[in-house]
């Protein structure tokens, strides 16, 4: 997570309440230490049916006691409104990550994913609505791309979606646009590709290639490659920030 040099300063003098909803989990803890480094509020939303409390307490000891006292944690569901209405009281900007995540899980069981991933959405959407949020960020997907075939990507070009995961994801799209034009909440959806990074799991039945190949290579393992080897995919590092001239 990163910010020009300009934000940095107007977010130190005015620190801003930030709700991550998802916050135990890869992609929402590396948030919470970057908002925290930054001297913000920030508030974090999670069941812990996929988040660690590993994760937090990670972030605890990367950050410090000091920074550490802005954080709050509230232990809800996102699949339940007043839990939603809860975690955004009082806050400046949303960056929602929580959801359901895998191709194959969403195949095993559609109703639990669209359950997550769209009731939720549209849970914390309304929730940001009625108190009145700034700004409203959510993790998209590039499986909205679907099984259009052209390269490079353009944002408006999509195809079919390949599996429930991926129409949940493009209902968010549809969602949060209707938000905009109805409501006036402003949204943004970040489409991420294949994100990598500190705090991922190597281990888990759903991991991504880069940490469970690092896992395999660590361990002496073989690290396989499926196909013919000519396949190719972009890679999203988690930590783009400049947080050293920020802190000294």
């Amino acid at each position: 997570m990163g910010f020009n040099e300009n934000t940095i300063s107007a977010l130190a003098q005015s620190p801003k309440i930030w709700l991550v909803t998802g916050g135990a989990g890869f992609i929402g803890s590396n948030l919470i230490e970057a908002l925290l480094k930054y001297g913000q509020m920030v508030v974090c939303l999670d069941n812990f049916s996929t988040g660690k409390r590993s994760n937090l307490d990670a972030v605890k000891n990367e950050v410090g006691e000091d920074a550490w006292l802005n954080f709050k944690l509230i232990e809800g569901d996102i699949r339940n409104i007043d839990d939603c209405l809860n975690a955004c009281l009082g806050v400046d900007y949303v960056l929602h990550q929580a959801a359901l995540g895998s191709v194959p899980r969403s195949i095993a069981n559609p109703i639990l994913t669209n359950d997550n991933n769209v009731t939720g959405f549209l849970n914390m959407l309304v929730a940001a609505r009625d108190s009145n949020v700034s700004r409203f960020v959510y993790a998209a997907s590039s499986s909205t791309y679907g099984d259009h075939p052209g390269l490079p990507k353009i944002e408006s070009v999509i195809g079919r979606p390949l599996s429930p995961y991926a129409v949940t994801k493009y209902v968010n799209e549809l969602y949060a646009k209707i938000f905009f034009d109805v409501y006036g909440l402003e949204t943004v959806g970040l489409r991420y590709f294949n994100v990598f990074g500190k705090r991922q799991d190597p281990d888990g039945a759903y991991a991504a290639v880069v940490p469970k190949w690092t896992a395999s290579l660590i361990r002496g393992e073989t690290v396989y490659v499926n196909g013919d080897g000519e396949t190719s995919r972009d890679f999203c590092y988690i930590d783009k920030s400049p947080l050293k001239s920020f802190q000294h």
